[in-house]
């Protein structure tokens, strides 16, 4: 039976320990300590300085298939932005209140790391030996991020850079449950994605002597390109549709010139671009047709700088169906089946062979004035579809 104050309290203290992409180790040492205290096998992985991986093993009788829970120890963002002051649930500082919790991280995903442990704790507290391993795994950097330009260092690591690190150090099992905010729907794919910059040059001369050269200006020059790309754009998220789901993309970033010196013409601007694309379209395909238009552009220089592929898994995998089942068991309904535009770790897990499969609770953001939050009976259910999925999974040991 789920302990719904020992799942809740580390839900609180997970929040409250700050743990901004970059910065998770602290987040880290906290679920070492928690998995240790369980008797699990801990293994630490340092991925960086003042970053790491934790993964807790249970071991099974070893006649059973493993199953991994894998949960993103970074959040989106570090609480410190100006944009988010005054905003509880965008602050590394957990509280309850009417039946949720609230603060950064809350559903993406540290309830989920919560649920995990609490899930084993209890299958644990019922006596029960599984017949295969259960690995909890906390990763760091999954946050969609990178570096690119003077965004240098840890903080823009991200893309699933733990994970990277988790599935080359052993990490590795027959399954895994991703327990990002799903709403409680089971998703079978999500989408990938391309960034791409696009550029446009001119000359950096003074204001005073640019007289009758407008048109040369970089900024002025991406006018005629963005116009271009806004007619693209629906015609790439026509192309990269997947299961009756469209595709998606974004403008999202423009930047040129110098704002302390506009005295000067900027001698180039760049145009940023998110292009989501499905999982049964290769990376190498994708990237072909968005720089093939790109290049098709007066004066345009492209450069692709993300390649993310998306990730699925099929409607008839035993885990899909186990976690089906139990969701019914919990929640008295057969749970709703999902494909989402949003990236996972999935996407590196399920290419080391990990079928992989997301399914969590709510995006806790009900409100955007109140930030991240989630109800707590909603942590509790989820709770314990992981533990019935786990007992399924592995088997129980006779």
């Amino acid at each position: 039976m789920i302990d719904e104050r020992r799942l809740v309290d580390l839900a609180l203290r997970l929040v409250s320990t700050p743990s901004f992409t970059g910065s998770e180790q602290a987040a880290a040492e906290l679920l070492r300590d928690e998995l240790a205290s369980l008797g699990l096998q801990v293994q630490w992985q340092q991925v960086e300085d003042g970053r790491a991986n934790v993964l807790g093993t249970w071991p099974g009788s070893g006649d059973g298939p493993t199953l991994m829970f894998n949960g993103h120890l970074d959040t989106s963002y570090s609480g410190r932005e100006p944009w988010l002051q005054g905003i509880p649930g965008f602050q590394p500082e957990g509280f309850e209140r009417d039946g949720r919790i609230y603060g950064l991280g809350i559903s993406n995903m540290k309830g989920a790391v919560a649920c995990y442990v609490e899930a084993v704790r209890s299958l644990m507290d019922a006596g029960i030996r599984l017949r295969g391993d259960v690995v909890v795994a906390g990763v760091a950097g999954e946050i969609e991020k990178t570096q690119e330009g003077d965004a240098q260092g840890a903080e823009y690591r991200g893309y699933a850079a733990g994970s990277r690190h988790l599935v080359t150090h052993g990490g590795v099992a027959d399954m895994c449950v991703l327990g990002e905010p799903t709403e409680n729907k089971v998703v079978l794919a999500h989408f990938g994605t391309i960034w791409m910059r696009l550029t446009t040059r001119g000359p950096f001369v003074h204001t005073a002597f640019s007289s009758g050269r407008l048109d040369e200006n970089s900024i002025v020059r991406m006018r005629s390109v963005l116009d271009a790309v806004l007619e693209w754009l629906p015609r790439w998220e026509e192309e990269m549709s997947y299961d009756g789901v469209h595709g998606v993309a974004n403008v999202g970033a423009i930047q040129g010139g110098f704002g302390w010196r506009v005295s000067r013409t900027p001698h180039e601007t760049h145009l940023y671009l998110d292009l989501r694309v499905p999982p049964s379209v290769p990376m190498a395909e994708a990237r072909r047709k968005a720089l093939e238009y790109a290049r098709g552009l007066d004066g345009v220089e492209a450069e692709v700088y993300v390649t993310a592929p998306g990730a699925e898994i099929d409607a008839d995998h035993p885990l899909v169906r186990t976690l089906e089942e139990a969701h019914a068991e919990v929640f008295g309904a057969a749970p709703e089946r999902d494909v989402t535009r949003w990236f996972s770790d999935a996407s590196v897990l399920t290419r080391y062979g990990i079928a992989t499969v997301n399914y969590g609770t709510s995006s806790g953001l009900p409100d955007a004035d109140l930030g991240e939050n989630l109800e707590i009976d909603g942590l509790v259910r989820t709770a314990e579809v992981y533990a019935r999925v786990a007992r399924a999974v592995c088997g129980v040991a006779e």
